[in-house]
C-alpha cells in the first residue's frame, strides 16, 4: 500500500499531517514533527452529532489531536479518516421491523437496516436503551448494536412492535 501524506487544515500552516504505513495503519505526525503510529480516530457524539468532535488519540489512549467538524478537513483526510472510522464501527440503523417470535423476551427480531435484512435475539427489555429523544439503541444476543433514529419515523407498524416493549 502505498504511504501518502495529507494536511488537516487546507489553505492553513498544517497542525498535523495524516497517512498510512505499509501496514495500512494510521501514522499522525504532529506539528512538532513526532511521529505516532497506530493511531486512532474517535467520535465524541457517534450518534447525536457524528460529523462534530472527533478525537485522534494515540495507541495507549492520548489524545494528539481534536477536530470540531470534518467540514473543516480536506476530501482526502476526511475520506482516510471516514475510511478507518468505517472499518471500526458497525451500527446498522433499523428501518422497520418486520416483526417478532414473540412479545416476551427473549425474542427473534426480523428487521430491515441499512445494511439489510437480518434477524437477531433480543434478550430482555432493558436491551433496549433510550438515548436523546427520540432515538434508541437495541442490543442482540451478540453484542451488536441497533440504532433506531428516530423511533416517531418508523411506520406504524414498527411502532406498534416496538411499544410492546417500551
Amino acid at each position: 500500500m502505498k504511504s501518502m501524506t495529507i494536511t488537516a487544515n487546507p489553505g492553513q500552516q498544517p497542525s498535523f499531517r495524516l497517512h498510512r504505513n505499509s501496514f495500512g495503519r494510521l501514522v499522525f505526525t504532529g506539528a512538532d514533527g513526532v511521529a505516532h503510529e497506530n493511531v486512532i480516530p474517535v467520535r465524541a457524539f457517534p450518534i447525536t452529532s457524528p460529523d462534530r468532535g472527533l478525537s485522534v488519540v494515540s495507541s495507549d489512549g492520548h489524545e494528539l489531536a481534536w477536530i470540531d467538524g470534518l467540514e473543516q478537513l480536506d476530501a482526502v483526510v476526511r475520506k482516510l479518516i471516514e475510511e478507518e472510522l468505517g472499518s471500526r464501527e458497525f451500527m446498522p440503523e433499523i428501518q422497520r421491523i418486520v416483526g417478532v417470535s414473540t412479545f416476551a423476551t427473549p425474542s427473534d427480531w426480523t428487521v430491515q437496516t441499512t445494511r439489510g435484512t437480518t434477524t437477531f435475539t433480543l434478550k430482555g427489555e432493558e436491551d433496549i436503551r433510550r438515548l436523546a429523544a427520540p432515538a434508541l439503541l437495541i442490543a442482540d444476543s451478540h453484542g451488536i448494536q441497533f440504532l433506531i433514529r428516530d423511533q416517531k419515523a418508523l411506520d406504524k407498524h414498527s411502532r406498534k412492535i416496538l411499544d410492546r416493549f417500551l
